[in-house]
């Protein structure tokens, strides 16, 4: 008999129902969030399971691949689709959505969400510390800027350079006599010289990785792309055979306007997120 498993995942704990292809409710129950517990209440219950689906969120990836490695079926659907299904449900609750999750992995409907190899995730790790660490030193900068235009002192422009030695400099100038900002600049200027030097320490490491990979060198042929731009785009992309043309990249990343089309009304919405 062809069985149907739906997951709805929190942070502690998953609630678990177990259906059968007529619609039927197997078994319903909750587990711990861990693989192994959700493997072991799906064998005791059922012996052959088709289809195991759960949300996309915060888990799903790690969740994913957990389930993957040892053996089930599981599918990640999006969690924008699942929720028009489930909210037309008139209860609430953490079981009635898993009968709901298993009721969509019974009639096929829902829409399967990409789950991104490992290595596309380290790439998007590393990049979005490196754009983290610069939001630092910069929100450092405006903050300093700030403060001083208060008392009539405005430093001169920084030329683009890594370390941004010139920032700190300027400002153990300015510091000197004001007690106050000097002990400000103390504590900031150790803050922006770590985040300047944390940022190259990444920046040196996607260098690195952008010059092993023989795609990332094929990008950074194209003018005006680096080892940054062409990471990002590899990480994103991930899989390109998943994407049938070229020009659904675009629309992948949400360069397509949207449409409405309704009777006589018929326009282009913005452009999807």
């Amino acid at each position: 008999m062809s069985n149907y498993v739906g997951l709805d995942v929190s942070l502690k704990e998953v609630s678990i129902c177990v259906m059968d292809g007529d619609g039927c409710v197997l078994a319903s129950g909750s587990t711990p969030t861990d693989p192994s517990a959700i493997m072991a209440f799906i064998d005791k219950h059922t012996p052959q399971v088709v289809r195991i689906v759960h949300e996309s969120g915060q888990l799903s990836t790690w969740l994913t691949r957990e389930l993957l490695a040892r053996g089930a079926p599981v599918i990640c659907i999006d969690a924008r689709m699942a929720h028009k299904a489930l909210s037309a449900r008139l209860n609430k609750s953490d079981r009635v959505d898993a009968e709901g999750l298993a009721h969509l992995a019974r009639t096929g409907w829902y829409r399967a969400v990409h789950i991104k190899d490992e290595s596309s995730d380290q790439l998007r790790i590393l990049i979005g510390a490196r754009e983290r660490l610069l939001r630092i030193r910069k929100d450092i900068e405006g903050h300093i800027r700030g403060i001083l235009k208060t008392y009539g002192i405005r430093l001169a422009p920084v030329m683009a350079a890594r370390q941004r030695a010139n920032f700190r400099k300027q400002l153990r100038t300015v510091a000197k006599d004001h007690p106050a900002l000097e002990l400000i600049a103390a504590s900031f200027i150790v803050a922006h010289e770590a985040a300047c030097k944390e940022c190259a320490v990444i920046e040196k490491e996607l260098v690195r990785r952008a010059r092993g990979n023989e795609l990332a060198t094929r990008l950074m042929t194209v003018p005006g792309v680096g080892p940054i731009v062409a990471l990002s785009f590899i990480a994103t992309v991930d899989d390109a055979s998943r994407l049938a043309k070229s020009t659904q990249v675009g629309a992948y990343l949400g360069l397509t306007p949207r449409r409405y089309q309704s009777g006589e009304v018929d326009y282009s919405c913005h452009f999807s997120p």
